[in-house]
């Protein structure tokens, strides 16, 4: 019923209403001998509670109000103040009629209980809800909830988000004091002094994979007790990066994303460390008996961070951001990595490849994807940056750094005046003779066509004069960005003839209508 430090009336209402209906008479006595602080708070944010005098007419109360003894009369209030809660889906299908109404029923059917179990502790239960400091009491009840749930394994949110803050290794030796694993029961008996035995979730050791280092590495260790202390370190493992990333679980399907998560970022960790993509299984065995999973973790989680500091740093300073142009600019596919990147726990851009658009970095290929295409939009953009434009904002044109520079090219080839400001344009015709260019020497007839290598050529002097860098510059740093924007030319392009050309279907140069 929490959400992060504060209690969400919503879904206070819903389970209630669940124990209410599975077992009333036992919710009835555990509520008000248990947990009548909990109640009371309940209360007051739900409920307006109001007493008859003697001598007072019912009808001065006002309207609205219910009574079980013609002397203690409550309504309820129809929309409580509640804090900003992230609803669940299920949650958002329910219209707010149907909440308040659900909430009215399950209120008067539980003060009705209350009220035929015991008048007196009716009377005092309403009395004390008018009565209550909701913040000391929150409070109070926020504490004893941490208390519960590190009783379960689960640490309190400003301590788990910790398992997010880089670590250090040293060269000399990654492993510290403070870092030093339990090997077998004697050690685990002698630091802690107990003798009884350990609970052992097996659940999220049975979710890892078999495509993954670390579950290969589980399976060559024969010690019991070694393999026992590595599945309670990856339970507690799991348990924290829920806590730290607030979200609801609420199906084995979600808490098989958390395992995929840390087992990926494992896996960074551990071929981080070695040096090498595919260790060998021994060796992977021997890493997560000497280093506490925590800290594999961390070390691979950093190596993410390191690409969003690096986008960051980037897009401070970038040419794009000096123009005041978004991250559209990029294309959908580079815009998809530097959108990952700049959340706040950085994404893999995955675009539908498993499935799903975003999701966890899972091995050092996706660090090595990831800084790849990083280097080439910074590349691009220091590109564009030494060529000088200006860019003249235009919320009717779809800006890209393709139809951009092409754009630009083109009217350069054809003579045209420059621009005060970009983006400029070209008419049909204009873009028919340059199109006529682009294909020289290649008959009409020819499909699909390429683009003449006179033009390839062209096109690099041209980017060569504007951004007075040497051709061998421009193609070591952005030679196959290039490439395939003549490919997609190509591909586009190549079977087009001039006479069938189509300003409406033309999105790698502006053309006006």
């Amino acid at each position: 019923v929490w959400e992060k430090d504060r209690i969400d009336n919503n879904s206070v209402t819903k389970w209630i209403d669940l124990l209410l209906r599975a077992d009333p008479q036992r919710l009835t006595k555990w509520l008000t001998c248990d947990k009548i602080e909990f109640l009371e708070h309940y209360l007051y944010k739900n409920i307006e509670v109001k007493l008859r005098e003697h001598d007072q007419p019912p009808s001065a109360l006002g309207e609205g109000l219910f009574t079980f003894d013609d002397v203690h009369y409550f309504r309820f209030i129809s929309d409580p103040i509640e804090p900003e809660t992230s609803e669940s889906s299920e949650s958002r299908d329910v219209s707010e009629e149907d909440k308040k109404r659900l909430r009215f029923e399950m209120l008067a059917n539980l003060l009705k209980r209350i009220s035929d179990i015991d008048p007196i502790l009716f009377q005092n239960v309403l009395l004390g809800s008018s009565a209550v400091l909701p913040a000391e009491l929150e409070e109070e009840m926020y504490r004893l909830r941490n208390v519960r749930l590190a009783e379960k394994g689960f640490l309190p949110f400003d301590e788990a988000i910790g398992i997010y803050q880089p670590e250090v290794f040293t060269k000399a030796s990654p492993v510290t004091s403070n870092g030093a694993k339990i090997h077998n029961k004697n050690d685990f008996y002698e630091k802690t002094g107990s003798h009884e035995t350990m609970s052992v979730p097996l659940y999220p050791a049975a979710m890892i994979k078999a495509d993954n280092l670390f579950s290969s590495a589980l399976k060559v260790i024969d010690d019991k007790d070694v393999l026992q202390h590595i599945q309670l370190e990856f339970a507690t493992l799991c348990n924290q990066i829920i806590t730290a990333d607030q979200k609801i679980r609420q199906g084995k399907e979600e808490l098989a994303d958390t395992v995929k998560k840390a087992c990926g970022y494992i896996n960074i960790g551990i071929q981080f460390l070695v040096k090498d993509d595919t260790p060998a299984t021994h060796q992977v065995a021997s890493i997560i008996q000497k280093i506490p999973l925590l800290r594999i973790f961390k070390l691979g989680f950093e190596q993410a961070l390191e690409q969003k500091w690096q986008a960051e740093r980037w897009h401070k300073a970038s040419w794009l951001a000096q123009n005041g142009l978004p991250l559209s600019f990029w294309g959908e596919e580079w815009m998809g990595v530097l959108g990952g990147l700049l959340l706040k726990k950085p994404l893999f851009f995955d675009n539908y490849k498993t499935g799903i658009i975003y999701r966890e970095f899972s091995s050092i290929t996706d660090i090595r994807e990831a800084m790849h295409t990083l280097d080439e939009i910074t590349a691009f953009d220091n590109l564009l940056g030494l060529m000088q434009l200006k860019i003249k904002k235009n919320k009717d044109i779809h800006l890209t750094y393709k139809n951009l520079i092409l754009t630009l090219w083109a009217r350069d080839h054809l003579g045209l005046p420059k621009e005060s400001k970009e983006p400029a344009s070209l008419t049909l015709d204009e873009f028919k003779i340059f199109f006529n260019d682009l294909f020289t020497g290649r008959k009409v007839e020819e499909k699909p066509r390429a683009i003449d290598s006179s033009m390839k050529t062209s096109f690099l002097n041209w980017l060569s004069s504007k951004t007075g860098l040497d051709d061998f510059e421009i193609t070591r740093k952005t030679g196959r960005i290039l490439d395939d924007l003549f490919s997609q030319i190509e591909n586009e392009y190549g079977e087009v003839s001039p006479k069938d050309l189509d300003p409406r279907y033309i999105s790698l140069f502006f053309i006006i209508f």
